[in-house]
C-alpha cells in the first residue's frame, strides 16, 4: 500500500512524498512558477531558451561536467516548460535520490545560463518554430489554440521568432530570479523513499531560499469563431473544434472525462466509428479533456482531404452535440468502456514513478491536494450513467473554436 504525505518547508514550498511499495525507482517533480504565461510581451520567447538552458551547466559545474554526473548516476532529467509552469523532472534508482538532490537544486537556484550556449539554444527555438511549416495538425492546433483562450494563456509555449530574436541572457537572468520562487513551487517525489530524510536533506540545500513571483493576469477574452489558414502545400485538411469545459477542481470535470471516453475512447468511440468507421470521411479523429485549476476545455480533430472536409467537420460537430441530446444519451456499454478506459490510465500511470510524481505535483497545483491511486478510483467508481446523463442534458457548448487549415476554407 502507497503512503503520501504532505509537509511544508520552511522556505514556504510543500513537498510531497509518496512512498510506493514494490519498485526500485524513485522519480521527483519540481513545479516553479515560470512558464510561458509569464515572458515579457516583447520577449516571448524567454521560456523555450530557459528549457534548454537549465540542462545547460548550474553551480560549479559547465554543461558537460553536468551531464556526466547525471549520466554517471544513470538519472533520467527532462526540464518542460508548461503554460503556468517550469517543470524539472529526474528519475534515478532509489538509493540515489540523496546523490542527485543536490544537483537538481542546483539546476533551479544555480543554473549559469552561459552566455556561450544561448545563441545554439535560441537556433534550436528557432528551428523548432521553422518545424511547423511541415506538421500542419500542430499548426492547426496552436492556431485555435491562439484564439480560444485569452492572453496569455493562449500561448504556444515556442515563443515567437522576434521574442527570440530580442532576448539576451540579462532577461534571462533577471527573469528566473523572479519567478524561480518559492511561494508558488511545489516539489513532489515518489518511488522507493525514505520521506523524513529526503524531508531534510531539502530543507537543508533550499536554505535561504525565499520569495515569491509576480502575479500575471489575464487578459481580454478570446476571438474564437472560426477562422482558416490558408496552405496549398499538400492534400491534407487539418480541423480544430474547441469547446470550453469545467476545470478540473469543479466536480464536473470527472463527468466531462467520462463524456470524452464516449465520444474517443478508442475504436468503439463514436468519432471514430461515425466519421472514420462508417463513412471514411478521415484518416484520424480524436478528441480530449484538459483541464487545470481554472479552467478546463475540449479539442477535436479531423485529419482528412479536401472532398470529404466538410462532410468531416459537419459530422464532427453533430456528434459532439448529439451526446447533449436525449437521442443522443449515452448508454450502459459506452458507459462502462469509458468508465473502463478511465481507470485503466489510472493503474498504468500508478505503475511509473514518474507519472505519480508528476501527477500528485499537478494535484497540487490544480487541486491544493494530492490524491491516492485509490482516490481517484474510487471518483471514477461513484458516477453512475443516470448522473452522466443528467449532466450531458444540460451541458451547453458555448461559443465553439473552429480552425481549418488546407486549401479551401469550410462552411460553418
Amino acid at each position: 500500500m502507497n503512503a503520501i504525505s504532505v509537509r511544508t518547508l520552511s522556505c514556504g514550498m510543500p513537498l510531497i512524498l509518496e512512498t510506493m511499495s514494490g519498485v526500485r525507482s524513485t522519480s521527483l517533480s519540481w513545479l516553479l512558477p515560470a512558464g510561458c504565461i509569464t515572458d515579457p510581451d516583447e520577449r516571448e520567447g524567454v521560456t523555450p531558451l530557459l528549457e534548454e538552458l537549465l540542462l545547460r551547466g548550474s553551480g560549479a559545474r559547465d554543461s558537460r561536467q553536468e551531464a556526466d554526473l547525471f549520466d554517471s548516476l544513470g538519472v533520467l532529467r527532462d526540464v518542460e516548460a508548461g503554460t503556468y509552469t517550469m517543470r524539472l523532472a529526474l528519475t534515478c534508482v532509489g538509493d540515489r535520490i540523496m546523490d542527485v538532490l543536490g544537483p537538481i537544486v542546483d539546476m533551479a537556484l544555480r543554473p549559469r545560463l552561459e552566455g556561450e550556449a544561448l545563441e545554439p539554444c535560441r537556433e534550436l527555438c528557432l528551428q523548432s518554430i521553422e518545424s511547423l511549416k511541415d506538421d500542419p495538425q500542430q499548426r492547426a492546433s496552436l492556431l485555435a489554440r491562439a484564439r480560444h483562450h485569452p492572453r496569455p494563456i493562449n500561448r504556444s509555449g515556442m515563443g515567437t521568432m522576434q521574442g527570440l530574436e530580442a532576448t539576451t541572457r540579462h532577461d534571462l537572468v533577471m527573469h528566473w530570479d523572479r519567478f524561480a520562487r518559492p511561494a508558488q513551487s511545489i516539489f513532489a517525489v515518489a518511488g522507493a523513499i525514505n520521506p523524513d530524510v529526503i524531508a531534510a536533506r531539502l530543507e537543508s540545500l533550499l536554505t535561504g531560499w525565499r520569495g515569491s513571483a509576480p502575479e500575471v493576469l489575464e487578459g481580454a477574452d478570446a476571438s474564437r469563431g472560426y477562422a482558416h489558414e490558408q496552405d496549398d502545400g499538400g492534400s491534407q485538411v487539418q480541423i480544430i473544434v474547441a469547446y470550453d469545459a469545467p476545470a478540473e477542481s469543479s466536480p464536473n470535470s470527472i463527468l466531462e472525462k467520462l463524456a470524452v471516453g464516449v465520444l474517443s475512447g478508442g475504436m468503439s468511440g463514436r468519432l471514430f466509428s461515425e466519421v472514420r468507421e462508417k463513412r471514411g470521411l478521415c484518416y484520424a479523429v480524436a478528441a480530449g479533456y484538459r483541464g487545470d485549476k481554472t479552467f478546463g476545455g475540449v479539442s477535436a480533430y479531423v485529419g482528412t482531404t479536401p472532398e470529404r472536409a466538410q462532410e468531416s467537420l459537419d459530422v464532427l460537430r453533430g456528434e459532439l452535440e448529439r451526446i447533449t441530446t436525449e437521442s443522443g444519451k449515452v448508454t450502459v456499454d459506452e458507459f462502462h468502456r469509458s468508465k473502463v478506459g478511465l481507470k485503466s490510465s489510472l493503474v498504468f500511470s500508478g505503475e511509473s514513478t514518474s507519472a505519480r510524481a508528476g501527477t500528485l505535483a499537478a494535484d497540487m497545483r490544480r487541486l491544493g491536494k494530492p490524491r491516492s491511486l485509490e482516490e481517484a478510483a474510487a471518483e471514477v467508481e461513484r458516477v453512475s450513467l443516470d448522473q452522466l446523463n443528467a449532466y450531458l442534458a444540460k451541458r451547453e457548448l458555448g461559443r465553439m473554436t473552429i480552425q481549418t487549415l488546407g486549401p479551401a476554407a469550410l462552411k460553418v
